[in-house]
């Protein structure tokens, strides 16, 4: 079955040293009375229910009074209902946020390659399976009617964005790409301005990582995930408070370029927007030298927790399985 730099302006990696803010204290009551509000951004869970659930208890561990939790896409191994079920299941024995935000993944895709649950039958795809019905699935669980959605943890604006086709549907020669709609784009262009007059970060949550973001997106097999990735990167651009956090390659937050900041020609906004690799429940993997990528040995098991302040967001990657921090970064507001 297919599974398929922080950058300044200069190209160079993001330092991890404080970076003066230019940013006015903003009051106290901005993130609904909280000077501080925290959540949490995991993953490509893909059945993984047992590392899903130890995640979960660290998270509530460490941040017990979590805003919420986003979860990246990939959230079943192939997008039958009683996989969503079995998440169900699990996040329910598991202390959590009351809000969490679901995205959609390419997994979330893969009925179609199974005969039954049991029978995988690659060569008569799609085994009667409809596009729409795996659709449909990801609605039920997710309580919403539609791929894109916006929600909000403590005050901290959340928008979700994924795939409107199953691209092998439309065209034999694709698979996985992600197509977003004009209305999803104008959706997503209306929400970043809206919350740009009201000098709020955005945080912005999709499965498929960027090209030339973060770990993994100069390799070969992530370089061109999205259809339409110059005018979705033309729109996050803008916005220099714009914080993008991507999963789909499981490659290890120990990396250095975990977190980059993208500047985007032709946007004036020369400090770029903040990209960030959300690590993975299931499986890690790091570049195998070869233009490919090979597994992380061990134990993996990691996500973020994140912290918006009035004046700065600060983005530290966690080692679930070792219940350990592996680094964090912050990022300065522009206003």
């Amino acid at each position: 079955m297919d599974r398929r730099t922080l950058l300044a302006a200069s190209g160079g990696a993001l330092a991890s040293t404080a970076v003066a803010t230019q940013a006015h204290a903003a009051p106290s009551d901005r993130w609904h009375g909280r000077d501080v509000v925290r959540f949490n951004v995991i993953s490509d869970i893909q059945g993984d229910l047992r590392d899903f659930g130890r995640a979960l208890d660290d998270m509530a561990a460490v941040n017990p009074r979590s805003a919420g939790l986003a979860v990246a896409g990939d959230i079943t191994p192939r997008g039958y209902d009683f996989e969503y079920a079995q998440v169900s299941t699990e996040l329910r024995r598991h202390s959590h946020p009351r809000d969490v935000a679901w995205a959609i993944g390419n997994h979330e895709f893969y009925v179609p390659k199974w005969r039954d649950p049991d029978t995988l039958a690659q060569d008569t795809w799609p085994n009667g399976t409809t596009e729409d019905s795996l659709f449909r699935s990801f609605y039920r669980f997710a309580g919403r009617n539609a791929v894109h959605a916006e929600t909000s943890f403590g005050g901290v604006p959340v928008l979700c964005l994924g795939t409107e086709r199953y691209m092998h549907f439309h065209d034999p020669k694709l698979w996985d790409e992600v197509w977003l709609s004009d209305a999803q784009f104008a959706w997503l262009e209306d929400r970043l301005w809206h919350w740009s007059r009201r000098g709020k970060p955005v945080m912005v949550i999709t499965h498929h990582p960027l090209p030339n973001t973060v770990s993994g997106t100069r390799n070969k097999l992530y370089s061109s995930d999205y259809l339409q990735a110059d005018r979705l990167l033309s729109l996050l651009g803008r916005h220099p408070d714009v914080f993008l956090f991507s999963g789909h390659t499981h490659w290890d937050l120990d990396l250095s370029d975990w977190i980059v900041r993208r500047v985007v020609p032709g946007t004036a906004n020369l400090n770029g927007f903040t990209v960030v690799n959300t690590g993975a429940i299931q499986t890690g993997f790091r570049d195998d030298g070869k233009g490919g990528e090979t597994t992380v040995e061990g134990t993996f098991n990691q996500g973020l927790q994140v912290e918006v302040h009035r004046d700065s967001v600060v983005i530290k990657a966690r080692d679930f399985a070792r219940r350990t921090w592996l680094k964090q970064i912050t990022v300065p507001l522009s206003r």
